[in-house]
């Protein structure tokens, strides 16, 4: 394909067909060509429309209503919640019901009694009569799955705050644990960034045990109102579950005698922790659930809701709400920028976009203003390496995210910048960053540097999702394909990664995907990156996953999976088709040299044939990762970008990432 002058408008010429690939000279070969030239400009066009001024993309980044119901139950705690406020929240959280009264985690998915719960309560502080049809029906189902005793304990949590619970029936979580040493078990830096930062201010709940007047009772959601906290049984001594919850006894039996001064002293310490690390933007690493109980924590040590810190956390969770036309709205457990810009650089480059086009440049110039380049929490385990990186969010500087870096240098490289020198020093600090965070087994995970350890998610505390995080076969391949181009695709680090992928490869020819949904994405990231590395096609590892691949894609001609797949197996390869996982798949068939293959003429075809007129997909299904099955994520950017890199690279070949100077 050759680029338009301004690498935004004017029809695509199709790719030209390489010396070593087989050629086809078919009509319908070339209709496919044409298809999928006509898509990737109509995409072009559309995700250029979408750049902020500023140089940056973001797409809206949706989770569940637990999310909506938190931030209402955080206004009821520290008494701002407001009319406008509640009503708005509740239109969302209505609208999310499924027919059988429950609310699921995720589009199409399975009701949760956590997730009911709590928009059961929410819609109850918003003004809805249990009475109501709708809320007679959540309230069954909720008593049905044994009531408010068998949700989660951050569920039980957020009731406990109004006496809906009694905070004795909870784990015990002391803040003393912020005075262990990193190397002792069950220091807070065992724990991933994400729960750390929620853990340390929940062991400040935990010990003030505050209870704010109830504006109603909820009898309506036990099984038996006489008996609303019955008690669980334990489990055997011998079990890792049985000691811990033995832990957990002795924990509240210390919660009656700890000393004052020493509470007082860890209490002082946790708040001294939060504060350090609120983001210049007020909140905390860039996420909501750490800044709703960091304000919660806050409050219950004297912290005013005048107070800058206070003020600040306050402002920042207000940016989080999207505002729907309906007059709805929706809270994000967290924003995108980042991650969103680096993979429209990569779709709008690769699809053909001329490196000095002016939104590659602006974006460049906004990706090298967040560049992150002091130490963070990531330093206790890596206290030599020296800084820099990127984060996931707009202001997230204490955890940056190895996976971001290792795409945003990808995007970086294909931008010919007018300062190459600024783009150079950068991508060298970035990389050496991310190299240095590489494990001891030889793979990344996304935040830290062997956080492996098995002990965090024992407790009984935490049943709220993944609490560690240990390397992941996405990680490692984005990893490993942003070294392959920096040169280092023999450098032992790169090597070992490379050991580490290929030894994590399923019995079925795919990788398990982390952060995406799910082997369609371990897959889609870990097989451009080991042809990148100089795999040949040839190898073993690449055809196993080209044929399961082959094997799971819909008789429509996309792919896709759904999240249960990360409990049951049959699920495995196996959902509705979507833009995002359609494309992953492309993404992965062409770095394996399928080109002309029937399957990746029927993924080019089912993209072209659902795209709309204006170049956009929809997609309504979840296909991002924040913790597996637990925590689900809708990237509305994702069903734009991941098209288009697999258009452009049907149509262009694979992207030849490198240096680009100034005159180059």
């Amino acid at each position: 394909m050759t680029a338009t002058t301004d690498g935004s408008t004017g029809a695509l010429e199709p790719h030209a067909p390489s010396a070593t690939r087989t050629t086809t000279t078919t009509t319908a070969a070339s209709d496919v060509e044409d298809l999928a030239a006509r898509a990737a400009q109509r995409s072009i066009d559309h995700l250029l429309a979408r750049q902020d001024a500023e140089g940056w993309w973001k797409g809206d980044l949706e989770t569940n209503v637990t999310m909506d119901a938190e931030d209402l139950l955080l206004r009821q705690f520290l008494g701002i919640l407001d009319e406008a406020t509640a009503r708005a929240a509740a239109l969302h959280i209505r609208g999310e019901q499924r027919e059988d009264g429950t609310w699921a985690t995720f589009y199409g998915g399975p009701g949760v009694l956590s997730a009911t719960v709590e928009a059961y309560v929410a819609l109850r502080l918003a003004g809805d009569a249990p009475d109501e049809p709708h809320m007679a029906r959540a309230a069954a189902r909720i008593r049905e799955q044994g009531g408010i005793a068998s949700a989660r304990v951050f569920t039980r949590i957020w009731l406990a705050l109004f006496g809906w619970w009694k905070w004795d029936d909870l784990p015990e979580l002391p803040p003393e644990l912020v005075f262990l040493p990193s190397w002792f078990p069950l220091n807070i830096y065992d724990f991933g960034c994400w729960a750390r930062q929620t853990i340390v201010p929940l062991t400040v709940v935990s010990a003030k045990r505050p209870v704010r007047p109830a504006p109603f009772r909820l009898d309506e959601l036990h099984t038996d109102p006489a008996v609303p906290n019955p008690p669980r049984p334990l489990a055997p001594a011998g079990s890792w579950e049985g000691a811990f919850q033995r832990l957990d006894k002795a924990l509240h039996a210390y919660h009656r005698v700890a000393p004052r001064w020493l509470r007082r002293a860890a209490m002082n310490t946790a708040a001294r922790w939060i504060v350090e690390r609120q983001e210049n933007d007020g909140c905390w690493g860039g996420i909501q659930p750490p800044a709703v109980y960091s304000l919660i924590a806050l409050h219950l040590l004297g912290y005013d809701l005048e107070h800058p810190v206070m003020r600040a956390g306050l402002e920042s969770l207000d940016r989080f709400a999207v505002w729907r036309d309906d007059g709805a709205r929706m809270v994000e457990a967290c924003q995108s920028p980042v991650w969103d810009t680096c993979l429209a650089v990569i779709a709008l480059a690769d699809a053909g976009v001329r490196p000095d086009h002016p939104a590659l440049v602006k974006a460049a110039d906004w990706m090298l203003g967040e560049e992150i380049v002091r130490p963070g929490d990531w330093a206790v385990r890596r206290p030599g390496l020296a800084p820099g990186g990127w984060a996931f969010e707009f202001h997230n500087d204490n955890y940056p995210d190895i996976d971001d870096t290792a795409e945003v240098i990808l995007a970086l490289r294909r931008v010919r910048h007018p300062h190459p020198e600024q783009v150079e020093a950068a991508v060298r600090r970035g990389a050496n960053w991310t190299a240095g965070m590489q494990s001891r087994d030889g793979a990344w995970g996304a935040f830290d540097a062997d956080n492996t350890s098995p002990f965090p998610n024992l407790l009984p505390f935490c049943d709220f999702g993944e609490v560690i995080d240990p390397p992941s076969a996405d990680v490692t391949a984005h990893v490993v394909e942003m070294l392959a181009h920096e040169g280092k695709a023999h450098h032992p680090r790169t090597r070992r990664g490379i050991a580490w992928l290929l030894a994590e490869q399923e019995a079925n020819g795919a990788w398990f995907g982390r952060w995406g949904v799910n082997h369609i994405y371990g897959t889609g990231s870990v097989v451009p990156a080991l042809t990148a590395a100089g795999l040949p096609t040839s190898h073993p590892a690449i055809r196993r996953a080209v044929g399961w691949l082959e094997s799971v894609q819909n008789g429509d001609g996309g792919w896709g999976e759904d999240l249960r797949s990360y409990r049951e197996q049959e699920w495995i390869g196996h959902g509705a088709s979507t833009a995002s996982q359609t494309a992953w798949a492309l993404l992965a068939l062409l770095a394996a040299g399928e080109r002309d293959s029937k399957a990746v003429e029927r993924g080019v075809r089912w993209l072209a044939d659902t795209q709309a007129e204006d170049g956009s997909w929809d997609e309504p299904y979840f296909t991002g990762t924040g913790f597996p099955w637990d925590f689900s994520i809708n990237y509305h950017l994702y069903r734009q970008v991941f098209p288009l890199t697999a258009l452009g690279r049907y149509v262009n070949g694979e992207p030849v990432v490198g240096r680009l100077g100034k005159g180059a």
